[in-house]
């Protein structure tokens, strides 16, 4: 969930530090919801497959909207390639990795490590930016990470270290990401960096899928156009994706 440089107004009559708070934390209840969504449809897709649909149904939002809000224009002259690139690195393995990471664990697991998302980016400011380290940002970091195996029960699945370990990944590889999507595009709007990027992890994660169901590596999903099946792709693309990467 990239911060954005050229934020919604506020709402009336609250200040703008609070509606800024109050986005982040409706991003990340949309966020949330795709976690049980995805879990349901674990149960009959490939995580690979799962994830390259998810971007999919993100896309096919996210590129009718851009082109009604920014016009045509916007469209053409975005840096499609550096978009594509950021978008492949960061977000479709971070995506992978996350997916693949409930896959192995469970999305209570999964959520609680992800959730900690910001100390990542936190981190990735640090690098780039080059801040130093302040103890209550350390105290918050032990916290967190304390929280987390007790919120979890010290994992409860025979996977758990290897799930919990490519989470962590993936929320280092989201955060990366999202410092250089605010960074690298700043003209362009909110929905025209996520569109960007979000094209970037579908290339990424449906030309790895489409090469290994063609290898045979990767099955095709167990029926994919089933009327719940696709209400909770939906949701696990739309408002896990799509919408808390806009907000």
């Amino acid at each position: 969930m990239a911060q954005s440089p050229d934020p919604a107004p506020p709402l009336p009559g609250a200040p703008p530090v609070m509606t800024g708070n109050l986005m982040a934390v409706g991003s990340m209840v949309v966020w949330a919801a795709g976690f049980p969504a995805a879990e349901r449809l674990l149960a009959t897709w490939n995580p690979l497959a799962l994830v390259s649909a998810r971007f999919l149904v993100a896309i096919l939002i996210l590129v009718p909207a851009w082109l009604a809000l920014d016009g045509v224009q916007a469209l053409r002259t975005a840096r499609w390639g550096h978009g594509t690139l950021v978008g492949s690195l960061a977000f479709g393995a971070g995506a992978y990795l996350l997916i693949l990471a409930q896959w192995l664990t469970d999305p209570v697991t999964v959520a609680i490590i992800a959730a900690a998302s910001p100390i990542a980016a936190t981190l990735v400011e640090m690098v780039y930016e080059r801040r130093r380290l302040r103890p209550a940002f350390i105290v918050g970091l032990l916290a967190s990470l304390v929280g987390g195996v007790v919120a979890t029960g010290g994992g409860g699945s025979p996977h758990f270290g290897a799930g919990a370990a490519l989470a962590v990944v993936s929320s280092v590889l989201f955060a990366w990401g999202s410092y250089l999507t605010v960074r690298d595009f700043p003209d362009l709007s909110v929905i025209g960096r996520t569109t960007i990027t979000l094209s970037g992890g579908l290339l990424a994660t449906g030309t790895t899928y489409l090469a290994a169901y063609a290898l045979g590596i990767v099955p095709a999903p167990a029926h994919p156009f089933d009327p719940t099946g696709l209400g909770l792709l939906v949701i696990y693309g739309v408002g896990g994706m799509a919408l808390s990467q806009f907000l």
